[in-house]
């Protein structure tokens, strides 16, 4: 077989020329002969200038050996293919040029998807929304304090040159990054290291993270701005959205909040201070820190005769300027509440530098009677969560735990517990729903095959219940049976067509008892399409419009049929009257379902009576047992003292039981009367008999007052704290009032300035 003479194995040992000579047979070596016996080879057809070795005929009439071979290529060549050796420099400039002209339009098309310029004319915070109540009480402001954007055309050169001089006083002169400046805030420490373009790309697009890619992408969106935006529009854009401290951001507000003045009416130590701030706002910031502040507004000064902008004398007669702060934020920055309706509200709100206020549906007195209810409840060291809701899904009140300073952990929305026996309305409502009837009867047996062996928590058990008995009595082992009757999948579709989002396990018998986990709210709102008779219901912390005819064809919602709601509300309302939940049964229809987990870690009681739908949840935060806790305990008494003081219906007669006294005159016939137990007087006043004792309820400007006759004695019960928090309500209205009047007072002074100065200025003879 024919071998290729010129892929002969090397000896690592010879040099380049020995490997030459035994490649090519040494001087005597005829190539023609090699070629002419050769079927191919590598060099066929190709002419001198291909190989570099000179063609056929240059060896003919030669000695036989063969020309020198050429070195190997020298310096960065020996490192590219053979092909790419030989280029010449203008060939490699057109590549370059090329590739970096590729890179720019990636580049570009990188940065317009990143940092769109748009997100510069942006605030970096939220702005402020202030949420109130349905009434237009306020409860709750959160959000940054930001307000309009300002104009460098505007602004009074004393007010820009601090900022220059401390931050970047090379602004107008370099193009995003300038190294003198870094060298000269490393030498001298004053001066920023970045300029004012790289700090409006670093709070604009990038995240406060330091590292060495972070940098080179805030230098690369600097690069980026300077491009194309004007300088003036850089640092507009800039000292609109910089942080001053105080929750404020953007120079407007900054100069509005500590010297209540006008950006474009500032002073020169009142813009000089204000440049000091920008290095730490928080620490810095004169109304917590003056001392502080008063050092760097020195360090400002001394910037500012370096730059040239003023003169040392200028500089010593420049006083240290005092706040004038008139605002005062006394509304909390959130509660329960507020923390769940805060990102619908970001959604309702519009995109700008405004503040925003907002209407909520929270019912301020519904709010008061469920913290009243929670507070009065003896829990121990447990945690409690209240939600009530219209059967539209409007929610009016929220208690998500005991104290929201303590722990703004909301156990009402955020907290995935087992729902217990509450989540026996699924299932009966399925039962009914494929044609049960609540005098339909289901084995109370106990479970002696299977795996699955639940018990009734009471240990009782009877040859057969109706499903009224055995939802009244809350039967778990009645429960579970018809449960495997009905089929899972109908009962998960039943919970699903009630706006149950929870995990729900096809074919686990144990769901029946309310071993899957979801939120108070979804819990409540499910109840809340069976009250409405209109599912599924979404919660929501805002008003929304009514819904005309059109959208109710076309929203998709679902009822239940006349019978099978009847039946439903039958099984509820015999369940809070008759059964666990006799505690919390009201003079007036009410319907409802208590719930208690494994070792009683949990225990609800959700239900509604008039139009509102209430769930009260009772347990530890650590999941431990908690001992005597159940649903038809204290959430069922929560629940009944929140209804009472809602819709103003009192609680339902205990059952009498009869009392044997002496009876000297004979039988007493009872007169054609009916027993009166809640008499209402008007106006909202109620007479209240129970037990012997009357009670006169009544509410004075809003705060429950509750007087009568007790034990032979006269006795007051007034809402203290309701009381105290009405009078600073009323105060801080007052002083509302007073700082409203102040700043009308002050706008028209500003106005009546302005227009003095507009009058000099017309006056005054030109030149």
């Amino acid at each position: 077989m024919w071998r290729n003479p010129f892929r002969s194995r090397r000896d690592e040992g010879d040099d380049w020329q020995d490997r030459w000579d035994k490649r090519y047979g040494g001087p005597a070596w005829d190539r023609n002969s090699a070629l002419e016996d050769a079927p191919w080879t590598p060099l066929h057809d190709l002419d001198r200038a291909d190989t570099g070795y000179g063609t056929r005929d240059d060896f003919r009439g030669s000695t036989g050996t063969p020309p020198d071979a050429p070195p190997p290529a020298a310096g960065w060549k020996r490192y590219l293919p053979r092909r790419l050796r030989n280029r010449g420099w203008l060939w490699w400039i057109s590549r370059i040029v090329a590739a970096l002209i590729a890179l720019f339009i990636a580049l570009v098309a990188y940065l317009a998807i990143t940092a769109p310029l748009n997100k510069s004319l942006q605030p970096i915070a939220p702005p402020q929304i202030t949420l109130l109540a349905a009434d237009g009480t306020p409860i709750a402001r959160n959000g940054a304090v930001v307000d309009a954007p300002v104009k460098v055309a505007d602004l009074p050169d004393h007010v820009i040159e601090p900022f220059l001089a401390i931050e970047d006083r090379r602004f107008y002169s370099h193009w995003g990054v300038d190294p003198r400046g870094i060298a000269r805030a490393a030498f001298t420490g004053t001066g920023g290291g970045s300029t004012i373009t790289q700090q409006l790309a670093k709070f604009t697009f990038l995240s406060p993270e330091r590292t060495l890619t972070r940098k080179a992408r805030e230098a690369l969106i600097a690069f980026w701005l300077e491009a194309w935006l004007t300088k003036d529009e850089i640092l507009e854009r800039y000292l609109s959205n910089a942080y001053f401290g105080d929750n404020m951001y953007g120079l407007r507000a900054a100069s509005l909040h500590y010297f209540y003045r006008k950006p474009e009416n500032l002073k020169p130590e009142q813009a000089a201070m204000l440049a000091g701030l920008l290095q730490a706002p928080s620490r810095l910031a004169p109304t917590t820190n003056p001392e502080g502040a008063a050092e760097r507004m020195a360090l400002v000064k001394g910037a500012m005769v370096d730059a040239g902008y003023i003169t040392q004398a200028e500089a010593d007669a420049m006083p240290v300027p005092r706040t004038d702060v008139r605002e005062t934020n006394d509304i909390p920055t959130g509660t329960y509440f507020a923390d769940w309706a805060l990102p619908e509200a970001r959604k309702l709100s519009e995109v700008g530098y405004s503040r925003q206020t907002l209407t909520t549906t929270l019912d301020a007195t519904l709010q008061n009677a469920a913290r009243r209810a929670t507070e009065n409840a003896s829990l121990g060291g447990a945690q409690v969560a209240l939600v009530a809701m219209r059967t539209n899904g409007e929610v009016v009140a929220m208690i998500g735990g005991k104290d929201y300073a303590k722990s703004a952990f909301n156990r009402a929305t955020q907290a995935r517990r087992q729902p217990g026996s509450t989540f026996k309305l699924f299932v009966y409502l399925a039962a009914l729903r494929n044609g049960w009837s609540p005098d339909d009867r289901i084995s109370n047996q106990p479970f002696t095959e299977g795996s699955y062996r639940p018990e009734n928590h009471d240990g009782t058990y009877s040859e057969s219940l109706t499903l009224r008995e055995a939802f009244a009595r809350s039967s778990n082992v009645a429960a579970v049976r018809l449960f495997n009757a009905v089929g899972s999948e109908a009962v998960i579709e039943t919970a699903h067509d009630l706006g149950v989002t929870a995990p729900l396990p096809q074919g686990d018998p144990s769901m029946a008892l309310g071993t899957s986990g979801m939120s108070l709210l979804e819990l409540t709102a499910a109840y809340a399409g069976v009250a409405g008779n209109a599912f599924p219901v979404e919660p929501h912390a805002f008003p929304q419009a009514e819904p005309g005819w059109f959208d109710w064809v076309w929203d998709g919602r679902d009822l239940l049929g006349s019978r099978t709601r009847d039946a439903m509300q039958d099984l509820l309302s015999t369940a809070v009257n008759e059964g666990t939940g006799r505690a919390a049964s009201l003079n007036v229809a009410n319907y409802g379902k208590t719930g208690t987990t494994q070792d009683n870690r949990d225990a609800l009681f959700v239900g509604y009576a008039g139009d509102l739908v209430v769930g009260v949840w009772v347990g530890n935060d650590d999941n431990s047992p908690l001992a005597g806790n159940s649903g038809g305990g204290a959430p069922a008494r929560i629940w009944r003292d929140f209804m009472r003081a809602a819709i103003g219906a009192s609680a339902a007669p205990s059952p009498a039981t009869p009392t044997p006294r002496p009876n000297p005159s004979g039988p007493v016939q009872p007169l054609d009367v009916p027993e009166v137990q809640d008499i209402p007087l008007g106006d909202g006043t109620r007479l209240i008999i129970r037990d012997g004792e009357a009670t006169i309820v009544s509410d004075v400007d809003g705060v429950p007052v509750e007087a009568g006759v007790r034990d032979g004695s006269f006795s007051l019960d007034v809402d203290e704290q309701e009381l105290r928090r009405r009078a600073a309500e009323r105060a801080r209205e007052a002083r509302d009032a007073a700082r409203q009047r102040q700043q009308e007072e002050r706008q028209r002074y500003e106005e009546y300035l302005d227009r003095q100065a507009r009058q000099f200025e017309e006056a005054e003879p030109a030149g």
